[in-house]
């Protein structure tokens, strides 16, 4: 019934933004026109978690070896904002964009979806 997902990240700085997903996470892309890229990501997965407050989404890259990944990206150039810490459900840490907000990387402890054949 779907094809994929589409996930739009808001940002005040889009073309550095757009440069540092081609350039150092290394994603692929098209031109949608004018300069408009879109990004291939790796398989996705969407969790639904209760909140208290106002509903919210929230955007994670996953890998296998988040220190590996943090060092193969610092060596691109990337800012780690945040360091490893561990979260009982995975290793989580973050990466800043150009634009100044925080991509947050984890390397799951937790069954992932990825296995699922389609």
């Amino acid at each position: 019934m779907f094809s994929g997902a589409h996930v739009i990240l808001y940002t005040k700085d889009a073309d550095a933004d757009r440069a540092f997903l081609r350039d150092v996470l290394g994603f692929d892309g098209v031109d949608a026109g004018r300069g408009w890229l879109i990004f291939r990501l790796p398989p996705a997965e969407v969790a639904v978690h209760p909140t208290p407050g106002e509903p919210r989404h929230e955007f994670y890259l996953m890998c296998d070896d988040i220190e590996g990944t943090l060092r193969r990206l610092a060596d691109r150039g990337a800012e780690v904002s945040r360091p490893v810490s561990d979260q009982g459900w995975g290793l989580l840490a973050a990466v800043r964009l150009p634009s100044g907000a925080e991509l947050p990387l984890y390397e799951p402890r937790h069954p992932t979806a990825h296995s699922l054949s389609p």
